[in-house]
């Protein structure tokens, strides 16, 4: 199924490119390099991956062909690819293509580089995966430990300043923005010291959400909220310790959700 979805996406992004090419003929060799030259978007992603991740002492070469193994052999990554590209088209009001995330976005080039690393780790291949997380932080100023675990379809958006701590669970569909730290509070040292996000939460910008807590289903964490307790589903929190501002039931989350502008 994915395979299929994977194809029409790449099908689209040649169609943009080749809309593009007549636009802006001074980047013919970028699109040519990074999408143009490829068979599948498999290829084109991990030859912009390594392309920025990459260094003097592990060359691009092979890290796309890591990057590139990895994905043909492994359907789950390929589920986690379509849905993280589609959620940014649906979710950010300012990204009209999938060409825009695949060939600038930050946010997406961590996300899908960390699904890499975090392969790795269940793997037992901690020292690359460790490597990777350097690489993505240093590069995208994301950092986000390879044991963490990410579900499907989610958007960090902007992206810069995201940390994720290593026990971190967040689930499917849920949008995260720049600056927000998924981390502990420093007093808790044992495996699991780091917050669980359900399905569907959106965090705001500078949201720091510290401990072994849960946010719930369809929760909103407002912009620069400090969060140390629980968050119950479909509450929306502000505020420095965050405190509840409105709930929902499921019936008015549900009928809310469609009416909802991600970006800010």
């Amino acid at each position: 199924m994915y395979v299929l979805e994977i194809s029409k996406i790449w099908n689209t992004i040649l169609y943009e490119v080749t809309l593009l090419l007549k636009k802006e003929p001074i980047l013919s060799d970028f699109y040519k390099n990074s999408v143009l030259q490829h068979q599948s978007l498999i290829s084109s992603l991990s030859y912009i991956l390594a392309n920025k991740l990459s260094t003097s002492l592990i060359s691009e070469k092979t890290i796309q062909s890591v990057f590139y193994d990895i994905y043909v052999n492994n359907s789950s990554i390929l589920n986690f690819l379509v849905r993280d590209i589609k959620a940014v088209l649906q979710r950010d009001p300012a990204v009209k293509d999938y060409l825009t995330p695949l060939l600038y976005l930050k946010g997406f080039h961590a996300l899908e580089a960390y699904r890499i690393s975090h392969y790795l780790w269940n793997i037992k291949k901690q020292s690359l995966s460790i490597y990777l997380q350097s690489r993505i932080s240093s590069e995208f100023s994301v950092d986000i430990h390879p044991a963490a675990y990410i579900g499907s379809g989610v958007m960090l958006d902007h992206a810069t300043g995201i940390v994720i701590g290593e026990s971190v669970i967040i689930e499917d569909d849920v949008s995260i923005f720049h600056s927000v730290t998924l981390g502990g509070t420093g007093k808790n040292f044992s495996k699991n010291r780091h917050p669980t996000i359900r399905k569907g939460v959106i965090i705001g910008a500078g949201a720091k959400i510290l401990g072994n807590i849960e946010v719930g289903l369809g929760a909103k964490i407002g912009a620069g909220s400090i969060v140390l307790k629980n968050v119950p589903s479909y509450a929306t929190v502000v505020g420095v310790p965050a405190k509840i501002v409105n709930k929902l039931d499921r019936k008015r989350y549900s009928s809310q959700k469609r009416k909802i502008i991600y970006h800010a």
